[in-house]
C-alpha cells in the first residue's frame, strides 16, 4: 500500500490522533510553566514588599487619582467652553446669513433703481 492510499483510507480521527496527543501535551506543558512563573512572581512580590513600600505605592495611587480627576474636571470645563463657541458661532453665522440676504435684496433693489432711471 502507498502513502496516499493509507491517508485516504484512514479514518479522520485516527490520521488526527497523533497531533491531537502532541499538542495536548504542550499545551499542559505550557500550562504547567504558567503556573510555577504566577506562583514565583507572587511568592516574590509578597515577601519583598515592606510596608513603608506599601505605603509609598498608595500615596503615588492616590495622587495619580488626584491628577485624572483634575484632568476630568479641566476636560469638562473645556467642553462646556467649546458648545460655548459653537452656540456663538451658529449665531455668527445666521447673522452673517440674514446680512448676506439683506445686502442681495439692496443689490438688486438699486439695479431695479438704475435701470428705471435709464428707460427715463
Amino acid at each position: 500500500m502507498s502513502v496516499a492510499e493509507v491517508w485516504y483510507t484512514m479514518p479522520a480521527p485516527e490520521l488526527f490522533k497523533p497531533v491531537y496527543k502532541e499538542l495536548d501535551m504542550r499545551s499542559t506543558d505550557i500550562k504547567r510553566v504558567a503556573g510555577i512563573v504566577t506562583l514565583a512572581a507572587v511568592t516574590g512580590l509578597a515577601g519583598c514588599a515592606s510596608t513603608s513600600e506599601v505605603e509609598s505605592l498608595r500615596s503615588e495611587i492616590r495622587q495619580a487619582n488626584d491628577t485624572a480627576a483634575n484632568a476630568a474636571s479641566t476636560a469638562d470645563a473645556a467642553r462646556s467652553e467649546a458648545a460655548a463657541a459653537s452656540r456663538a458661532a451658529a449665531q455668527a453665522n445666521a447673522t452673517a446669513e440674514e446680512a448676506k440676504s439683506m445686502a442681495e435684496a439692496t443689490d438688486a433693489k438699486i439695479d431695479r433703481m438704475f435701470k428705471k432711471s435709464m428707460y427715463k
